[in-house]
């Protein structure tokens, strides 16, 4: 099956950040999405752990290892960054001064609930901040292959594991399509062009709806 890297996922996802946003990337994955700002634009990215307005990972040799992200990797930072206890970060974040949450995802529900803490008993102890970025940030977007690694949907009608939060993803971009969740429905904005609608349902486990046009999904090699 033909699919986007995560790089290109990564990149679509940037395109969608208005300039001077507040943003927060979740660990790992979705930080990519930081290397990816479209000309002209600007985020200000900020890290629960008490940082708003870091750039890009230093060279290799070349960091600093007092400034990290939550993911405990090394960060350089913009002009006029800022530092500050983590109980203001997290007021930040539990006030709504953030415009999007960009996270990772094991699965997502039509209905917007997403699960991405924890696959069973044998999981991270506890959700994390995860579950303030939710429900805080003024939008919410998953960046995510579009099924498991043994092939299973990664967008189903319920989700099977641990919550991280209730009806809170508006858009998710995969490596076939970006979806948007509305009303309680997978509604599909662009997927690639060289798969069909049909194909396209038969590895995701809910229902997909039209709205509309669906866009070719047509990102560069980076």
């Amino acid at each position: 099956m033909t699919k986007l890297s995560n790089a290109q996922i990564a990149w679509r996802a940037a395109q969608d950040i208005h300039d001077g946003a507040y943003v927060n990337l979740g660990i790992g994955f979705p930080e990519m999405v930081a290397k990816f700002q479209p000309p002209g634009r600007q985020a200000v990215f900020h890290t629960e752990n008490g940082v708003l307005g870091f750039g890009e990972a230093p060279a290799p040799g070349e960091e600093d290892w007092d400034l990290i992200n939550a993911g405990k990797k090394a960060i350089t930072l913009k002009p006029g960054a800022a530092f500050f206890h983590h109980a203001d970060s997290f007021a930040m974040v539990r006030g709504g001064h953030l415009d999007v949450a960009i996270l990772g995802a094991y699965e997502v529900a039509e209905t917007g609930d997403l699960a991405n803490w924890s696959t069973g008993p044998k999981g991270v102890p506890a959700v994390g901040g995860a579950m303030d970025l939710v429900h805080g940030a003024k939008r919410v977007a998953v960046i995510t292959d579009h099924v498991t690694k043994t092939g299973a949907p990664k967008l189903v009608e319920r989700c099977t594991l641990p919550l991280t939060g209730v009806g809170c993803v508006t858009r998710v971009y995969t490596s076939l399509a970006v979806i948007d969740i509305e009303g309680g429905r997978l509604v599909l904005r662009e997927k690639l062009p060289s798969m069909s609608f049909d194909e396209l349902q038969a590895v995701t486990g809910a229902k997909l709806h039209l709205d509309g046009p669906v866009s070719d999904l047509i990102v560069p090699e980076v």
